[in-house]
């Protein structure tokens, strides 16, 4: 697990204090890290902010290098130059990466769960002009499916799959993860007004919600439910609706676009109570993930970080490094030129990293602050035994 980054000449300070500050916490917290985060399986959903391959499994879509260059040294299926916020919260949980569900190739084991999102996710039922086809109801009836073969071979074959697939109890004591709205949020303002996308909040929520209700039908009973993060300060967003400056906020982000996904938050939150108390057996964690990102926006260079809005994998230089007629690691002619979205020198630098999804190093951040637990409602805080990712 990292700790600290220092420089080197805090490092003997720091480690010594590391020490000392890890023998107490050993000593007075010796069992809350089973207590918290102690689960036999992770079933996660969502869009590509933890897609592990699944669109591309799919054949929808493909990513080349650079993408997984950070980590992977090779493209992982992921959006992203290495891991995601579900990897990192996945290695704290000591359990493996998460297969995704549609991928039929490199021996896939679902002993400790399964992911279904995919990358372009709505909780709205897709359209044909849609990215990805598989939404969240969709995604709960793969989920569904899954559970359904996975005990009828269980049962059928004896001991032969029990080391690829979870026992029966695994969906009730298994961590059921959710992070998806995004490109429902953020989609619709290619087509419609600030008040229009607002008034459509609701029933967005009411298709979430039924998918809850599903997912509790089928045994699951912890469920964590990660909020939408800042959209207006996506470089995508930004490049397409914030050429207006009088339409930017003091950070140079999108106001309409923030201003939708903080109310589609309070709305999902309040959804998130009201579901809790007509389950009380359930246990329902909901993740403020647009605070801890907005936090490392407005104050990236305090947490090592040097630009916060531009992308590091793309083309066209400052302010934003995005073009969206090329994507990352694509070769076009654009303008009667050929030109290829390379990725920066050193995407730890960066918070974006393609214009639309975080870096390896920023989604390290993200989940540092989750595990804090003073992000969640109900918070766990003082029940974590962790350090946080500091830099100086």
């Amino acid at each position: 697990m990292a700790l600290l980054f220092v420089s080197n000449s805090m490092a003997p300070i720091v480690n010594n204090l590391s020490i000392v500050l890890f023998i107490l916490i050993s000593l007075f917290l010796p069992s809350s890290f089973s207590i918290i985060l102690k689960y036999p399986a992770i079933i996660n959903f969502g869009d590509s902010n933890s897609d592990t391959g699944n669109l591309i499994s799919a054949g929808i879509e493909n990513v080349n290098p650079p993408y997984g260059q950070t980590y992977f040294n090779l493209p992982s299926g992921r959006y992203c130059d290495g891991r995601l916020i579900v990897d990192f919260l996945l290695d704290e949980m000591d359990l493996p990466f998460l297969n995704p569900y549609l991928d039929s190739l490199g021996l896939p084991n679902f002993k400790k769960g399964c992911n279904f999102a995919a990358a372009g996710s709505t909780i709205l039922p897709a359209n044909p002009t849609s990215v990805s086809p598989f939404s969240f109801d969709l995604q709960i009836s793969q989920f569904i499916r899954f559970k359904s073969r996975a005990i009828e071979l269980l049962s059928k074959t004896g001991r032969k799959y029990e080391k690829y697939l979870p026992p029966i109890d695994y969906y009730s004591k298994g961590l059921y993860m959710i992070d998806i709205g995004q490109n429902d949020i953020a989609g619709a303002f290619y087509s419609k007004t600030l008040d229009q996308v607002l008034a459509s909040i609701p029933s967005i929520l009411e298709t979430f919600e039924a998918g809850l209700k599903r997912l509790y039908e089928e045994g699951g009973r912890n469920i964590w439910i990660h909020n939408t993060g800042p959209l207006g300060c996506l470089a995508q967003n930004i490049a397409k609706f914030g050429t207006d400056s009088t339409k930017l906020d003091e950070f140079g982000c999108v106001s309409s676009h923030n201003q939708a996904a903080k109310l589609f938050n309070l709305q999902l939150h309040a959804m998130s109570n009201k579901f809790q108390a007509q389950y009380p057996d359930a246990n329902v964690t909901y993740v403020d993930i647009f605070s801890i990102k907005s936090n490392l926006i407005a104050n990236y260079s305090r947490f090592g970080f040097e630009k916060p809005l531009m992308a590091c994998c793309g083309v066209g230089g400052a302010p934003l490094n995005y073009d969206s007629r090329i994507t990352c690691g694509q070769t076009k002619v654009l303008d009667g030129i050929s030109v290829t979205a390379k990725a920066c020198n050193d995407s730890s630098e960066y918070i974006n990293w393609d214009g639309i999804h975080y870096t390896e190093a920023a989604n390290e951040f993200v989940s540092s602050q989750i595990l804090t637990g003073k992000y969640s409602d109900p918070p766990f805080s003082d029940q974590m035994p962790f350090f946080l990712t500091l830099k100086f």
